[in-house]
């Protein structure tokens, strides 16, 4: 038995996975324990979960590896500082301190950070590289003999982009494009413009996006990027502040698109919604032409996608429809988070050699479903130490009263099985609702997730009827494509467009579902099949049987600004903070109405 431990972290999303033999054993991120949204620190939690949940013992574990370089990155901050200089002393006297306490000297913190469950490490710990990480998380856990890899995220130690090409258990480098010249530090920094949080609030931006127009991709094309045919890219540096301040943009930026950046809680404008349409596009481009390219170059008739920049859907939607490639498959945890994952499986197959099996049409991530899960009795003492009031259901019954329920215009907290690892809720810690409602979709954003109204809702679908619902005809298990809702359940004010623009386009009704329709009337699919998720596929089939509609609102189980909630007094505690009327936990399920009402928690929310 060869047991290894991957570790991410001291960025955002630190995370740990634990890998037996080449299998995925579990993979879990520390905000889930922590409840700090994105958390950066030592995933203690989470390497504590993977290895007591393998029944094995700390001394059994052979390797534990680390998913980037710290001396690589410091030599990046460092050659950085020295092309600017004296610009950027400010912002380089501050981190400085940190590297030379903690971040230079990386080995020494994790191992001191392990000591108290594994003792001494020894030569067990070890480190990958960033991007190694991220090509080893895209390749190794799909489903392909070979194919192209393609990463793209903001940055680890130098590396921004690579392309490779994975052939059974090995992984060849062929092309890396390096720091300062980034497509996920350009999307962060429209974020920034926009208004909103760096490593959180890009996924806002592509929300977004829809609402405005492109009316700014020839500016950023002639100033501030560029894309060659090849899809390789260079950033204009004299408009970014990433490199020498504390913001991602300056006042050249700010004198090219006429004006300063978007305060947090500024009104959101037709511009900011420009600006995103405009910044998605060149994404897309360059995810194009790069893809096109490799297919050239390699002849690979699979792609695999990782990194921070794999999580935009809806480029992801468009590089499906242009049909470069065969097949595509995404790592469900793409960012850094996914990089634990990489990390452990690059130690295994390309440290180690050791051969890589195949799962007969399917990928070795178990749907993603590979966090902690709770047993019934579990469940039943939880909730009764949190006070809340509940009935035992059977199984067929949990889909029966949930379903009924969910027809009826409630909305529903589903807490089952293993939790997901990646940010996507996939029907394990999700808030369901009916697409059918014209009103669920403003009702959810305002009065249950807390959040902007703009933000779209996905759907979850039966497999077995996705083509019938919306412009697919293949897996999305992981809430990773968005396409097209099928033209036959578009309404006609949808298909004749209207004269509403921005945020007032919300008010049209597009389609039959129109909870999970965006403006531009696409959806951010998941497609649930009855072998990887039988819970959710009975209730999505129950929900049919009662509307016609294979259909539900999913979207993830908690409120703006915590992370997705973890355990059955996580969800109690969420359930009662927001307008949520029924919470199901295993076979428990729960009614607003009968909670006791002193447990009600009136907390309100700044939507800063």
């Amino acid at each position: 038995m060869t047991a290894i431990l991957g570790i991410s972290g001291y960025y955002h999303d630190s995370a740990a996975c634990l890998v037996v033999d080449g299998e995925i054993r579990s993979a879990v991120q520390e905000e889930r324990f922590t409840r700090i949204r994105h958390d950066a620190d030592f995933p203690t939690n989470a390497v504590k979960y993977c290895i007591e949940s393998s029944e094995l013992r700390p001394d059994q574990i052979d390797y534990v590896v680390f998913y980037d370089k710290p001396f690589l990155k410091f030599d990046r901050i460092l050659e950085t500082y020295l092309a600017f200089a004296p610009k950027g002393f400010r912002s380089f006297s501050r981190s400085l301190p940190v590297w030379l306490k903690e971040k230079l000297f990386q080995k020494q913190v994790i191992a001191k950070a392990l000591e108290p469950i594994f003792g001494d490490l020894g030569d067990r710990l070890l480190f990958s590289e960033h991007h190694i990480s991220h090509a080893a998380s895209a390749f190794f856990p799909s489903p392909f003999k070979d194919a192209a890899v393609l990463t793209m995220d903001g940055v680890g130690e130098w590396v921004t982009t690579s392309t490779s090409i994975g052939r059974g258990n090995t992984l060849e480098t062929l092309n890396e494009i390096h720091f300062p010249h980034s497509l996920g530090l350009l999307y962060s920094a429209f974020t920034y413009y926009t208004g909103f949080k760096v490593n959180s609030g890009e996924y806002k931006v592509m929300g977004l996006a829809p609402y405005g127009e492109p009316k700014f991709v020839d500016v950023i094309r002639e100033n501030l990027i560029n894309i060659s045919d090849d899809g390789s890219f260079s950033l204009n540096m004299q408009y970014f502040n990433y490199c020498t301040g504390l913001t991602m943009t300056n006042s050249k930026f700010a004198d090219l698109f006429g004006a300063p950046a978007r305060g947090f809680n500024d009104e959101l404008t037709q511009r900011e919604m420009d600006l995103a349409a405009s910044v998605q596009k060149i994404v897309e481009e360059v995810m194009i032409k790069i893809s096109r390219n490799i297919r050239h170059e390699t002849g690979m008739r699979n792609l695999c996608l990782a990194g921070g920049v794999a999580l935009n859907c809806v480029a992801n939607g468009v590089l499906h429809r242009e049909n470069i490639f065969d097949d595509i498959w995404i790592q469900p945890a793409a960012g850094d988070s996914g990089g634990a994952v990489g990390a452990a499986l690059a130690v295994y197959h390309l440290g180690l050699d050791r051969e890589r099996v195949l799962r007969p049409n399917t990928d070795s991530m178990s749907g993603s479903f590979l966090g902690p899960e709770y047993s019934q009795s579990e469940i039943v003492t939880r909730l009764n130490a949190s006070g809340a009031i509940f009935k035992e259901l059977t199984d067929q019954d949990v889909a029966t009263y949930t379903a009924t329920a969910l027809a009826a215009g409630k909305s529903v907290g589903w807490h089952q099985g293993r939790m997901e690892f990646g940010p996507r809720a996939l029907g394990s810690r999700s808030i369901l609702a009916d697409p059918r409602s014209p009103t669920v979709q403003k009702r959810l954003n305002l009065q249950v997730k807390k959040r902007e109204s703009f933000r779209p809702f996905a759907p979850s679908v039966l497999r077995e009827d996705v083509s019938e619902w919306f412009d697919l005809s293949t897996d999305s298990p992981y809430m990773l494509l968005v396409t097209g809702v099928a033209s036959s359940k578009l309404s006609q004010a949808s298909l004749a467009d209207s004269e509403k623009t921005g945020i007032a386009r919300l008010e049209v009704q597009r389609s039959v579902i129109p909870a999970v329709t965006h403006v531009d009337n696409s959806a951010r699919v998941h497609t649930v099949a009855r072998d990887v998720n039988p819970r959710y596929h009975a209730l999505l089939t129950e929900f049919k049987a009662q509307t016609g509609c294979p259909v539900l609102v999913n979207t993830s189980f908690n409120v703006r600004g915590e992370p997705i909630v973890e355990t059955p007094e996580d969800a109690f505690r969420c359930f009662m903070r927001t307008d949520i009327e029924v919470l199901v936990v295993g076979n428990c399920y729960l009614l607003k109405t009968e909670q006791p009402k002193h447990l009600i928690d009136n907390t309100t929310f700044d939507l800063d």
